[in-house]
């Protein structure tokens, strides 16, 4: 745990969060009990395409072109999901959750927006509302909570400058900005290394210089991920982790993860950002222990990308794509999906996966079964949601 998010500052009341990167958190006390709820946010739209691909459908490696990567059993292939669908390779500790029942995918899912519009999209999916609300859902689910008791810390805790959308409204909520842990992160120092590779004094020293902090060549070219010690994901990850694990602190968590809006150059850039989620659910579960077995994660994202690879090797703004639950309480090996195909007549408009799905039934599912909210708490934190019934079984509701 990072020597300025302590355990004592927790205990006093004061709490805690951080800012790494592209990476940020939100802390909230939850009720009595022993529930955790961890949501996370993939700011920028993943190719939920990429991340699961649909090898099984017959239109679709003709569909993705050279995103298409070979199927399960041959050398660089995607991780098998049972037959149809599967994970891409850099997602290979959520794969193993997979395979131990204990994660869970969700396909062609979306809101029920059709904005492409980052940030249009981004304050729905925090509203949980098809229009632009000043409070989040998660907020408004805190509220329907029992009081905190005498003496303890805020509902809410918020990294960073600002608090997240998902996590505000009524409940006050505090906040805690890491000191001295940010760093540029690699694709600005890649940047700046080749401006400086052609001047004969800055370029080997800027090049030496950042070799010593622990950047390869290859990282700094876009060719391979971050060194561990880069991935501020992680280490936010496993602090959120050990808070939660903690008898006495919060219960729901809200984090972010930003660079997934892969418009060109898909292919490395996206298996490097998938293998940071990856390292980064493996630490928040480690840092969890055995909390873990009363947690579940939402990942989602603002929307999905086009089914077609576009010119510059990357993908642009579409419509559903995927989202993952996982923990150690979700009844997870489980692809949930009503596909909708991905041959001609099937697309969105001709360009995107159609959303079959949607996205508020799942966190109206978790709330419910694994949170223990009723009815009415729902119709609030979700308003004019009732076409979106609670999505049943994403948990045992015995743990």
């Amino acid at each position: 745990m990072s020597p300025n998010l302590r355990r004592r500052s927790f205990l006093l009341g004061l709490g805690g969060a951080l800012a790494l990167g592209g990476s940020r958190m939100a802390l909230a006390a939850g009720p009595p009990g022993e529930k955790r709820l961890v949501v996370v946010l993939l700011r920028g739209a993943m190719d939920g395409l990429s991340a699961v691909p649909a090898y099984g459908d017959p239109a679709f490696a003709a569909l993705r072109g050279p995103l298409a990567l070979p199927e399960p059993g041959q050398e660089g292939g995607v991780l098998d999901l049972g037959g149809r669908f599967g994970m891409h390779p850099s997602l290979a500790r959520l794969h193993a959750l997979y395979a131990a029942n204990q994660a869970l995918v969700l396909h062609a899912i979306a809101g029920p927006w059709r904005s492409r519009s980052h940030f249009e999209a981004q304050d729905l999916l925090e509203s949980g509302a098809t229009q632009r609300l000043p409070d989040g859902w998660l907020n408004r689910a805190l509220s329907a909570m029992p009081p905190e008791p005498p003496g303890a810390a805020r509902r809410g805790l918020a990294a960073g400058l600002d608090v997240p959308l998902l996590l505000r409204g009524p409940v006050r909520v505090g906040s805690f900005a890491a000191r001295a842990r940010n760093r540029p992160d690699t694709e600005t120092l890649a940047l700046l290394a080749r401006w400086h590779a052609a001047d004969p004094q800055l370029g080997p020293a800027f090049a030496e210089g950042l070799r010593a902090r622990g950047f390869s060549a290859e990282a700094l070219a876009g060719q391979a991920p971050p060194p561990r010690g880069v991935n501020g994901f992680l280490v936010l990850a496993e602090s959120v982790g050990r808070l939660l694990a903690d008898p006495r602190g919060p219960r729901v968590a809200a984090m972010e993860l930003d660079g997934w809006d892969t418009h060109a150059a898909q292919a490395q850039r996206l298996g490097n950002t998938l293998r940071v989620l990856d390292e980064g659910l493996d630490a928040l579960r480690a840092g969890l222990g055995p909390a873990w077995s009363q947690t579940a994660v939402l990942v989602m994202t603002e929307f999905g990308r086009t089914a077609r690879i576009n010119g510059t090797q990357g993908t642009d703004h579409g419509t559903a794509g995927a989202a993952f639950v996982l923990g150690g309480a979700v009844r997870g090996g489980r692809v949930l999906t009503d596909w909708p195909g991905l041959g001609p007549g099937r697309l969105f408009e001709n360009r995107d996966l159609a959303a079959t799905m949607d996205l508020r039934r799942v966190a109206k599912g978790l709330l419910a079964d694994h949170l223990g909210l009723g009815a009415g708490a729902l119709a609030r934190a979700f308003p004019e949601s009732g076409d979106a019934p609670p999505l049943p079984d994403l948990v045992d509701r015995s743990a």
